[in-house]
């Protein structure tokens, strides 16, 4: 399936351009079963083969991760919880998914937005959650931008580096996920430890 997902991915970005990345990074970042890690490396490789500028990619890949972000703070905003339950499983999205983006969100607050842009699934959530929290608008831009902006520039890099061999991100992205969750269980363990005491 992530073979598949590979070469699609691929041939839009072949045929639109940088306005495939546009496209793609806008479905990314909402409820779209369209995994960074698939669409990002490839533009590296294209980079790597001189057939784009990095500028370029990271402008428009950046402009798609905000536009489908703040699609989906709307969708939020106005459609609510219920929208999401509703219409999330033709997507490959479940309940347990949006409850798992929102014990996160309200762990962490705004700088879940930041960091959700590094963990699968939780990205394609945390903007629509921002929006049902009624989350400051500019203050999600803002930490969207950053998370985004680190994210794609990554695995464009990531891209570059492999170069013919750009395919092998998804084991990489694989290992770099295992590695987040470890660290992110260890602060939430934090967190919680913190706040026990603070009750005590």
């Amino acid at each position: 399936m992530f073979d598949f997902l590979f070469n699609l991915f691929a041939k839009i970005i072949e045929f639109g351009g940088y306005w495939g990345i546009i496209l793609l990074m806008t479905m990314e970042s909402m409820i779209f079963p369209v995994p960074s890690e698939a669409v990002m490396p490839f533009a590296g490789f294209l980079l790597y083969q001189n057939k784009m500028s990095f500028i370029l990619i990271f402008i428009f890949s950046l402009v798609g991760s905000l536009l489908g972000s703040v699609m989906s703070y709307f969708i939020g905003f106005y459609g609510g919880r219920p929208l999401l339950i509703k219409y999330g499983k033709y997507l490959f999205l479940n309940e347990h998914h949006l409850s798992k983006t929102e014990k996160f969100f309200n762990r962490f607050g705004a700088k879940a937005i930041f960091f959700s842009r590094f963990i699968p699934i939780v990205r394609h959530l945390i903007s629509i959650l921002a929006g049902i929290g009624k989350m400051n608008f500019g203050r999600f831009l803002i930490y969207t931008a950053f998370g985004a902006g680190l994210w794609n520039g990554f695995l464009v890099y990531l891209g570059f580096v492999l170069g013919k061999n750009w395919t092998q991100i998804n084991k990489i992205s694989h290992i770099f996920d295992v590695l987040l969750l470890i660290i992110l269980s260890i602060a939430i363990f934090k967190f919680l430890s913190k706040q026990k005491k603070n009750k005590q």
